[in-house]
Formats: C-alpha cells, structure tokens, sequence
C-alpha cells in the first residue's frame, strides 16, 4: 500500500476508535505531514503554450531592394549617328554664321556647288526660321559620310580635316540667334562633345581658327560661345566625368 493510502486509513481509524471507547477529543489532521510534493508531482501540467506558425500567405512579403533609375538616354535623331562608317578623329566644332538673312542646308549647298565645291562645306546647318524651321537642326551630306569640310581654311588645313562645320543661318554682329536656334546648338554641340570627346577649349568660332581673316561668327554669337555655351559644356563635360 502506497505512503498516501496508509496515512488516509489511520485518519479514518483513529476517529471511529475514539469514538466507540467514549473519547471526546476531536482527532487532528497535521497538514504538515501530508505529502505535499508528492501531490504537486502527480497534479497533470498545463499544456505548454505552443508557438503560433505563421502561414505562408500571412507572411509579409520582403521589401525590394531599392534599385537607382537609370538614366535617361539623350535621344537624338538617326542621322546623327552615321550607322554603317566609321567617325572621323575629330578634334574641334567650328561655329559660323552664314552672314545672310536667308538660308538652309540646300540653299547653302547650291552655292556652294556654284563656287565649284563639291557639295555644302558645312556638317550642320541651324535654320532660322527663313528658308526652314527656326531652330531646326539640318545634317548635311557631309556628316553622314563622315567626310572632311569645306568652312574652315587654314594654312594647314587642320580644321577642315579634324573640325566639325555648324553654321547658324542669320548674321550675328550685333545680336543672337532665337531662343530656339541657341537652344539646338546647345544640344548639338553638347551631343558632338561627348560622343567625339571634344574638349569645350576646342568648341571655337571661325576667327578663333589660326591664320584666318574673318569677323565670322560675328561679335554677338562669339560673345557667347565663350561666355556662355562654353561654360555649360564645361560643366556637363565635368558631370560626365570627362
């Protein structure tokens, strides 16, 4: 008989002797001789709390690691690009005006085929609203072929064979092309700079050729090709890391 039974029948049979021999004392239970750690052994344990499973479809997704935008691409008319022939080293841009009120690639390039050239001298024509669109950029044939100008005589001939001829239609003596004309030239020579690695100290007007004898572009426009369209593309340059 196990310690808890024994000790369970004595306290039964202590009372019920004392009671049949005329005993008046109650009996005492002594709390303190109970087995209580056996007690708190044997009580059943709550059940441990289980740790709650989340479900695949309450799981918070993670967050996207943040991606930096790329850059948007400098878009640029196809005929720039002369696809198919490989670029010339071109080492400046020669900037003219064309001294005349009028003009456009093809009036220009009949003139100069009237000289006796052999077609328009000059890679770019910036029309001014008289003979084609204000501010429209013209390429001429010249570029796409990626061939040597006919803009910029000197003794050597060196920025006839290395210097891109952009000529902007108008006479700038005394003041600047349109808004629109500054604008295109601006996003041109900046285009031709990066692609062809052209330093802005090489982005000059005609006069600024050695050994030539010409007011071209006019003081107006060469005012700001050195106060202004330079500084820009120094900056730009810069920012490119070039």
């Amino acid at each position: 008989m196990n310690p808890i039974a024994r000790r369970a029948l004595a306290c039964v049979a202590v009372p019920a002797a004392a009671l049949a021999a005329g005993c008046q004392h109650q009996p005492r239970v002594v709390i303190r001789d109970l087995p209580v750690d056996a007690i708190a052994e044997a009580a059943p344990r709550p059940a441990a709390a289980r740790p709650t499973r989340t479900r695949p479809e309450e799981r918070k997704p993670a967050p996207a690691p943040r991606r930096r935008k790329p850059r948007p691409r400098a878009v640029v008319p196809a005929a720039w690009l002369h696809q198919g022939v490989l670029p010339r080293p071109w080492r400046w841009i020669v900037i003219h005006h064309s001294a005349t009120d009028r003009g456009s690639a093809e009036i220009f390039d009949r003139a100069h085929r009237a000289r006796g050239w052999d077609e328009l001298g000059y890679h770019f024509v910036i029309d001014n609203g008289n003979g084609g669109r204000d501010g429209k950029i013209e390429v001429g044939s010249r570029w796409t072929k990626q061939k040597w100008g006919a803009h910029c005589k000197t003794p050597d001939n060196a920025y006839n064979d290395y210097g891109i001829g952009v000529c902007v239609v108008g006479r700038y003596t005394d003041r600047l092309p349109s808004a629109d004309q500054l604008g295109s030239l601006q996003k041109l020579v900046t285009y031709l700079s990066l692609k062809y690695d052209i330093a802005a100290t090489a982005v000059i007007g005609h006069r600024d050729a050695p050994g030539t004898a010409t007011e071209c572009p006019g003081d107006a426009l060469h005012a700001y090709i050195h106060k202004a369209l330079r500084p820009r593309l120094a900056a730009v340059r810069r920012k490119a890391g070039q």
